[in-house]
């Protein structure tokens, strides 16, 4: 019996050493990987100082050039998107990280459905961001709430998991070509699409999800950062009610929003998109000249309605 107990305890402190090992050295490749998503993990945490930056998921990844928005606003400008983090509770992780040292001026939030709609597996997305879990206590709620938290606490290593193959990759080729302050664009598609096909009705709302979208606009208000909400396109049809919930949101909190999903101009050029729903480099920038002066405007608006009350 005592060598079966000394044999266990060997095991498990051979596990517990290999996990922080394994651990120490999947963050050095994180910190030294040309991957998509680690030099955007790094510049988040340590180094956003932008005037302007966006938020979302791949739509806002690929379809917001900077430069060219910059070039109309007169502002510095940070793309801040991560493929794949469709809901609000990602988005919220990377408000977090970016406030915790620096305050912009504007934030530009992608929103979707997901963002307020059921889903079977909501918090499955925080894994992108668990190379940085420890670092922040706002974010480490999140994982609390998910029931995530015990796993990267007793795992260090489990941390990178859902990115590990891509950072390695990352060490050998450069992934970061075409790289303008976050924005990575997508290639030409071989073959332009067809007809656009009609999205299917989102399942009801997720009231954890509307309260983290009320504490992502509560977060931006109490910093005094102006804050727009923004549709980009989609070459899908969809009912007038499709984003009620959202723009419910906006009206109730008088936030701007941008719904470019609907207009006539990108469902009459598939020639813009490389799939259904991202826009391929020649469509995002076509778009991205037009959000800009959009933009412009916007906060013009705003500026005018914001003197007249004081």
């Amino acid at each position: 019996m005592k060598k079966l107990v000394c044999s266990l305890l060997f095991v498990i402190m051979a596990l517990f050493a290999v996990d922080r090992v394994g651990g120490v050295a999947m963050q050095w490749v994180a910190r030294h990987t040309n991957d998509v998503l680690g030099p955007k993990l790094r510049y988040l945490q340590h180094d956003v100082h932008e005037d302007v930056v966006f938020v979302g998921a791949s739509r806002c990844h690929h379809h917001y050039v900077p430069s060219i928005v910059a070039d109309s606003l007169g502002m510095s400008v940070y793309n801040a998107g991560v493929g794949g983090s469709d809901n609000i509770f990602s988005h919220y992780i990377v408000l977090c990280h970016i406030l915790a040292r620096y305050t912009p001026k504007v934030i530009c939030l992608e929103v979707m459905p997901t963002d307020v709609c059921q889903q079977d597996d909501p918090f499955q997305v925080l894994s992108f961001f668990a190379p940085l879990y420890g670092t922040n206590a706002s974010v480490d709620s999140v994982y609390r709430v998910a029931g995530k938290s015990w796993q990267y606490q007793a795992s260090h290593l489990l941390r990178y998991n859902a990115k590990a193959g891509s950072n390695l990759v990352g060490l050998v080729l450069n992934r970061q070509k075409g790289n303008d302050c976050g924005y990575i664009p997508l290639p030409r598609p071989k073959a332009h699409l067809q007809q656009p096909v009609a999205e299917e009705a989102w399942p009801g709302v997720d009231s954890l999800k509307i309260a983290y979208i009320e504490r992502f606009i509560s977060i931006c208000r109490d910093r005094h950062i102006q804050l727009i909400f923004t549709i980009s396109p989609k070459y899908t049809l969809v009912p007038p009610s499709h984003y009620d919930t959202l723009r419910q949101i906006a009206r109730r909190h008088g936030i701007p929003l941008l719904d470019y999903h609907t207009r006539g101009l990108y469902l009459d050029h598939p020639d813009y998109f490389k799939d259904r729903t991202h826009l391929w480099d020649q469509g995002a920038r076509r778009f991205s000249a037009l959000f800009a002066k959009d933009l412009k405007k916007t906060l013009e608006d705003v500026k005018v309605a914001a003197d007249m009350q004081q």
